[in-house]
């Protein structure tokens, strides 16, 4: 069937299609008279996008999300928000609603749950496009009704939204006051450890104590080098003493023994002088040769004097060496005791401090989630509340009858159609030709078109019948 022939079946079949469009259009105004009124009563709430919390001033991820408008829309929505909207309007308490809800449920369930959900059969909630509003809308025969449920549904999302904060809070507060007073017990046991540690071995601060031993260590190492040498100058100059106790540079240098040698060799040349004027038994020549051999004991005696002082100055700094050896190895084993000692003050105070550091920052964290779990702030905040509604929303009898006049054209049209499928008829000439083919002779006219044809032919008054009759 092409657009003429089916423009030729409803030109046939135009009665069938008015009479459905004028039923259809009847039956529409008079069901949207017959229908009781409805009032739609709307709330508008704005969603704080900023992500950032009013009580830690921390960024909330969650906030930045696409899907977060989408889920506040299902909070809404939800049955706890419902419930909460049932229990601020007092419906489960009103006697004509419980009677209502045993007649339609025979008793089962409860009354908070089936007021919840033709609630929600009824509540519908608009995003926004491009802003973070939300129109909490709902609908109603009642205009105050409809407005105190948009109010109470607005309301109980703002508690449930807070609830959705305090209650993670709430239990992370308390999960973390185990885990700061165990932290807490550890931090104390370390502390006591450390100070104990730092009783039994007299440390206060391992690294001050370590540089003065280390210095002190350095110092008895540099008195080590000196007293080896002067040890072994000693020694050299001892060996010399003994060996050639008259040539050596600590004899030779003595003054005493220098002024020695000058007053024997002077009393040696009086005593040669005298032995060439006087003999032997003369009185001045024994005084003479009495004096030198006075002077000669009395050289060799300091001479031997000297000789022990050197000796004894030798012993005096091997025996140094020998204690200044001592010393050193009895520093170096102090040192490497401290050593020992830091190390395991150093790991019980790094213990100790991270210990402290755990405790703080659970403390923290406990302050923060007790902060939380206490605070009542919300991201949303009710940016136009509902009010009663003064005209009705619906129902809407012009757009009600423009709709009628679009669907009742289209079902008639479409019973047309089916009735011409149904039947089909000849229409045309040329659907006659195209369908069988054949040629054509000739075209009867309907009678009334023969009628009206006749009765235009007919002479007119004004012209007299002079015109002539047309077949």
């Amino acid at each position: 069937m092409n657009l003429s022939q089916f423009l030729l079946a409803l030109r046939a079949r135009y009665k069938i299609v008015a009479l459905v469009l004028v039923i259809t259009v009847i039956t529409t105004i008079i069901i949207s008279l017959v229908l009781p009124k409805s009032y739609v009563g709307s709330t508008s709430l704005v969603v704080n996008y900023k992500g950032v919390d009013a009580i830690t001033g921390l960024t909330m991820p969650a906030q930045l999300m696409p899907g977060y408008l989408s889920t506040q829309v299902d909070i809404i929505k939800s049955r706890a928000v419902a419930l909460r909207a049932v229990d601020q309007l007092k419906l489960a308490d009103n006697p004509a609603v419980i009677a209502q809800f045993r007649d339609e449920t025979d008793g089962q369930g409860t009354v908070r749950d089936w007021l919840a959900d033709l609630l929600l059969d009824k509540l519908d909630v608009l995003p926004s496009r491009e802003s973070s509003v939300l129109t909490i809308v709902f609908k109603g025969a009642d205009p105050q009704f409809v407005a105190a449920v948009a109010n109470a549904f607005a309301n109980a999302y703002l508690q449930t939204s807070v609830l959705l904060k305090t209650e993670p809070a709430q239990q992370a507060s308390g999960y973390m006051t185990n885990q700061t007073k165990l932290l807490r017990d550890r931090y104390e046991a370390a502390q006591s450890k450390l100070s104990a540690y730092q009783q039994q071995h007299a440390i206060y601060n391992a690294d001050n104590r370590l540089d003065v031993e280390t210095a002190r260590l350095n110092d008895l190492s540099s008195q080590l080098v000196v007293a080896q040498g002067q040890a072994m100058e000693a020694t050299a100059r001892r060996r010399q003493t003994q060996g050639e106790g008259a040539a050596s540079p600590d004899v030779l240098n003595n003054s005493l023994i220098q002024n020695l040698k000058a007053s024997l060799a002077l009393a040696e040349a009086k005593l040669a002088d005298t032995a060439q004027r006087l003999a032997p038994n003369h009185p001045q020549y024994q005084a003479a040769q009495s004096e030198v051999d006075k002077l000669r004991a009395s050289l060799n005696e300091q001479i031997k004097v000297t000789s022990s002082g050197v000796v004894g100055n030798a012993e005096i700094l091997q025996r140094r060496e020998a204690e200044l050896r001592q010393a050193l190895a009895e520093q170096k084993a102090k040192v490497l005791a401290l050593n020992t000692a830091r190390d395991e003050f150093t790991v019980l105070s790094n213990e100790a401090e991270n210990a402290r550091r755990a405790y703080e920052l659970a403390a923290q964290r406990y302050n923060q989630t007790s902060l939380e779990g206490q605070s009542n702030q919300t991201d949303v905040a009710i940016l136009t509340p509902a009010t009663a509604p003064i005209k009705p929303a619906g129902p809407k009898v012009l757009l009600n009858t423009a709709l009628a006049l679009v669907v009742g054209t289209m079902v008639g049209v479409g019973i047309a159609l089916v009735l011409e499928l149904r039947d089909r008829r000849v229409r045309s000439a040329d659907e006659l030709i195209t369908r069988f083919e054949l040629p054509l002779l000739g075209v009867i006219d309907k009678p009334r078109a023969v009628k009206r044809r006749r009765r235009l032919a007919l002479p007119s008054a004004t012209d007299g019948g002079a015109r002539p009759a047309q077949a």
